[in-house]
């Protein structure tokens, strides 16, 4: 796995050490390289930022060195060409010493860490039972059903003794990193003896117990390469796919991260860059709470002013047209220069087309949504709403568009650049920001009171937004 020299993200400002005395003394032997410069970097989340780096000398011996001790985890020693490593841990004992050498990797040795020296039998021994699972497993493949039931019984003891093992040790130490470690790795076992006639409790019990033994203020789990995915899994997977469950669930982790900076960082940075762009339309409103409780009134060390202008213009342009919300209105004059207002349409439902008279991607989807407009939409009440938007190209261009495609029976409007100078100089936001446009089209379908029922659609998902809507609006 590479090692990166940078975070990669423009929020960061970061740094890896703690505020604590007595600072940090790793001594490294990793034979055969001699003259060379070996990294030490951790994991934190998906990435693997690097630390800092030492030369090794003649004897393959260096120190990485530091009056201020590092953050506990899961760190790296990287290898002079940076795609290769081996791990090691670091928690509240920093001066200690490693010896290893490339051609047997897994057989290095540690002096003064009794935690690296339980990290290392732990390896090996899910490295043992590792290999003794899977030479069972391929054995099962072409059993008798005898053998398999006798190989089934074999793998479960065996994973029973796994278990064992695993508790023992955090039994043993249970504010241990190891221990801590093994806790945020460990999924809750749903009892076999479920109550009758509870088809979700699997569901609920799963879900209920599977941050067991997990301390969101613990900054170690940062600096892990499995904790990010298991929060990855956890709203894939277990959280109901809407915004209030999801700002729920958010709200409840940082309210235990906000206790330790690093953890606050982290899951605070995690939960921004999933939501800045949103993978569904609901996720708007994720984004904008995080913006209106963790960054409107805040200012955190770790992020820069880049990040931040980022995060706000980014909450800034959702903020206007989050779906379930009225949108803005929009007044701009039709072909015949008199002003039209959105708000003065009168229909079930209107399509909000934002586009540009000389986008390639416009001529070919435009008379496309006339076509459906024709056959089915107008029967079901819908308006077509277009605001076309000036760019290269001039008001003759736009003027000639609807006539050639005969789009007549759409309401259009023209927004000039000379208009939205006019806006953006008064200090009102101009309509390209209000709608989020990133790209022509923007459609928007909204009901009769103009709420946004949907936004960024395609053609084709408009018959399945409406067909779903309609639904929803007779239960």
């Amino acid at each position: 796995m590479k090692l990166y020299a940078t975070l990669l993200s423009c929020f960061l400002a970061s740094c890896v050490f703690a505020q604590a005395p007595n600072g940090h003394e790793i001594k490294v032997t990793l034979k055969p390289f001699k003259n060379q410069y070996i990294y030490l970097g951790h994991y934190y989340g998906k990435q693997l930022p690097i630390v800092d780096s030492v030369l090794l000398n003649e004897k393959s011996e260096a120190t990485f060195k530091g009056p201020k001790k590092l953050g506990g985890g899961i760190y790296l020693i990287g290898y002079p060409d940076r795609t290769h490593n081996f791990e090691l841990l670091v928690d509240k004992n920093q001066k200690f010493s490693v010896v290893a050498d490339t051609v047997n990797i897994n057989k290095r040795s540690f002096l003064n860490s009794p935690e690296n020296t339980a990290f290392m039998a732990y390896q090996d021994y899910m490295m043992k039972y590792g290999s003794q699972m899977d030479a069972l497993q391929k054995q099962r493949s072409g059993a008798s059903e005898a053998d398999s039931l006798k190989i089934n019984s074999l793998i479960a003891s065996m994973n029973e003794t796994l278990k064992k093992y695993r508790n023992d040790i955090i039994a043993k130490e249970p504010d241990g990193i190891l221990a801590v470690l093994l806790k945020a790795m460990k999924e809750p076992e749903v009892p076999k003896n479920q109550p009758t006639g509870d088809s979700l409790f699997a569901y609920h019990y799963f879900k209920n117990h599977y941050w067991d033994g997990v301390n969101f203020y613990d900054e170690r789990l940062a600096r892990t390469p499995f904790f990010e995915s298991r929060i990855d899994k956890y709203f894939e997977q277990l959280v109901y796919p809407v915004a209030d469950s999801v700002i729920k669930e958010i709200d409840y982790m940082m309210s235990f991260a906000s206790i330790n900076e690093e953890m606050q960082k982290f899951l605070l940075l995690k939960f921004t860059n999933r939501f800045l762009n949103q993978k569904y339309m609901w996720e708007d409103a994720v984004f904008v709470h995080l913006f209106e409780k963790y960054y409107s009134q805040k200012n955190y060390s770790w992020l820069n002013e880049k990040g931040k202008k980022l995060i706000t213009d980014r909450a800034y342009s959702l903020m206007a047209n989050l779906t379930g919300k009225p949108a803005a209105n929009i007044e701009l004059p039709n072909p015949e220069g008199k002003t039209i207002s959105l708000y003065d349409v009168e229909a079930p439902y209107i399509l909000l087309t934002i586009w540009d008279p000389t986008c390639s991607h416009c001529k070919e989807t435009l008379p496309k949504l006339d076509s459906l407009y024709n056959l089915k939409w107008k029967a079901q009440g819908i308006k077509m709403f277009g605001m076309a938007k000036e760019t290269d190209g001039k008001k003759e261009d736009w003027l000639k568009f609807i006539s050639e495609h005969k789009l007549g029976n759409w309401v259009h409007v023209y927004y000039s650049k000379e208009a939205e100078k006019k806006r953006i100089e008064a200090g009102i936001p101009g309509y390209s920001q209000l709608f989020d446009v990133q790209s022509f089209p923007t459609l928007y379908l909204l009901d009769k009171n103009k709420n946004i029922i949907a936004k960024k659609l395609s053609d084709t998902q408009v018959d399945e937004i409406l067909e779903h809507w309609k639904q929803n609006a007779m239960k």
